[in-house]
């Protein structure tokens, strides 16, 4: 269309989404031996199919141009689905070019020309009615589409007042009413429209500007319109995806790697990976005088497949294909678990290294915490250097820590002290820092407790009600490696323990 200036985010419409949500689904063969774990890949059949597509059954083949077209248009289609099935706030809006690029630049001086030639055409004596015609039967079309497929009535109100053929009559003899036509279509988008969009067309019955810059403005809210009324088909078919989206994306997956055998590698891959590491974890059994290797099982392969996801490196690995649609999702999640991690290590210093005078103030705690949660914030980006982030939050926690001391008739924290707590606190960038390692090793443990567990929500629940206990286990292992490698005297920390328990 020549006078849309924005564009949908997606070329799919809801309406293609519905068909193929309602496609024949296929279902994939489960882990059933321990054999299954060798194979290559194990793809996605129907229950009823006997098709694998493994590398011994699917020799190399050169894929066609419409093949490759034909599977990225599957993929797009099954990224949006997902999207629209996971993502309850997910929404399609028009797409905004930066400014001073080189596609605003065109596009605009492209709809500038159009619109002058429009006005020239108009201004014209008689007036010339061509491109306002075809304004008026794209108008026409849009208007249509809002429609649902029984509002017959005002189907057939529309077809009469924009007939075409009547239009083109009276433009061959200059009787065309393009005034009262604009005044139809706008109380006509005022039905239509969602109520965010009331005041717009309200101004747009107000406006008493020429008649082309109220086309342009009709098209402008037009554009909106279309994008609310795909949002809302969206809301309307999330609840017929989420009933079926685990049928629709493994249909579409058997798609996909019927048309390219290969598209599996790197989850091959990354479940080979998860395999190694966990029969090189698990002892060898010599029980009858055999040195036969224990083979795991398909959920514990998957348990530690899961947690390095958590941890996956996405400068040295490509993300295994399924795991594609979610990737945006898994790196924040992974962003928010290093934040966490970061948060607990620095807490944990902090409680080692002070001990008895911070104990038990919750409000100290969650002051440290607030403060620590905001300085990390972005940690992830290419703005934010750690390692100062860090000695900024080691200078306010010393801070904070001498205030509420000196609060509770505690003296101060000593220099020495201060400049222990600070190293100890940046040296958690350190891959081999103790303190980094104990929390990273707690941390997959609690994952690997919760995967495992047949009820994760009463392991959650059991988890959690002992907190105070781990965390008293974890502060005494914490205060053992941290002072393991403290250059702070051991000695002096204890005189100035005993001060202030006389202070006290």
């Amino acid at each position: 269309m020549p006078l849309n200036d924005k564009r949908l985010n997606s070329t799919s419409s809801g309406e293609d989404l519905g068909s193929d949500v309602e496609s024949t689904s296929e279902r994939y063969d489960s882990l059933t031996s321990s054999s299954d774990l060798d194979c290559s890949r194990e793809s996605f059949t129907s229950d009823c199919s006997s098709k694998h597509c493994t590398p011994s059954s699917s020799p190399p083949k050169t894929l066609t141009l419409d093949e490759v077209i034909k599977s990225a248009r599957d993929l797009s289609r099954l990224s949006l689905a997902h999207e629209i099935t996971v993502n309850q706030n997910f929404q399609l809006e028009p797409i905004g070019l930066p400014q001073e690029s080189l596609m605003k630049l065109i596009r605009d001086n492209v709809h500038k020309a159009f619109w002058d030639i429009l006005e020239s055409e108009l201004s014209d004596d008689p007036p010339e009615y061509g491109h306002a015609v075809r304004l008026l039967e794209e108008i026409r079309e849009i208007l249509l589409s809002f429609l649902n497929p029984g509002a017959n009535r005002m189907r057939t109100q529309i077809m009469e007042v924009l007939d075409m053929d009547l239009i083109r009559q009276q433009a061959d003899n200059d009787a065309v009413d393009i005034q009262g036509l604009a005044s139809y279509i706008i109380t006509t988008m005022g039905k239509m429209c969602a109520p965010v969009r009331d005041e717009d067309v309200k101004k747009l019955q107000e406006s008493t500007e020429n008649i082309v810059k109220l086309f342009r403005e009709i098209f402008r809210i037009l554009d909106l319109m279309k994008a609310d009324m795909v949002n809302f088909r969206i809301v309307n078919l999330r609840p017929v995806l989420q009933r079926q989206s685990v049928e629709y994306e493994r249909a579409t997956f058997q798609s996909i790697l019927e048309k390219t055998p290969n598209a599996l590698n790197n989850t091959t891959a990354w479940i080979k990976s998860a395999l190694e590491e966990l029969q090189a974890s698990i002892p060898s059994d010599r029980s009858q005088g055999k040195d036969q290797r224990i083979v795991p099982g398909p959920l514990q392969i998957l348990g530690v497949a899961f947690l390095q996801i958590l941890t996956w490196d996405y400068n040295r690995n490509p993300l295994p294909e399924t795991w594609i649609t979610d990737e945006v999702r898994l790196r924040e999640i992974q962003w928010k678990l290093q934040q966490h991690q970061a948060l607990t290590e620095v807490l944990l210093i902090v409680h080692s290294t002070i001990g008895g005078p911070i104990q038990g103030v919750s409000a100290l705690s969650e002051r440290l915490k607030r403060m620590i949660t905001v300085l990390l914030d972005g940690m992830h980006s290419g703005d934010l250097n750690l390692k100062e982030a860090l000695e900024g939050i080691s200078a306010q926690i010393c801070c904070e820590l001498n205030k509420s001391l000196t609060e509770r008739n505690y003296p101060p924290l000593t220099p020495a002290l201060q400049g222990t707590l600070k190293g100890q606190i940046c040296s958690i960038t350190e891959e081999d820092n103790p303190i980094r390692t104990l929390v990273e090793d707690r941390v997959q443990q609690y994952f690997v407790a919760l995967i495992c567990d047949p009820k994760p929500q009463a392991k959650l629940e059991q988890i959690l009600s002992g907190s105070c206990s781990s965390t008293a286990i974890l502060l005494q292992e914490a205060q053992q490696r941290a002072w393991h490698r403290s250059p702070f005297p051991l000695t002096e920390y204890k005189l100035w323990l005993v001060q202030s328990e006389k202070s006290f």
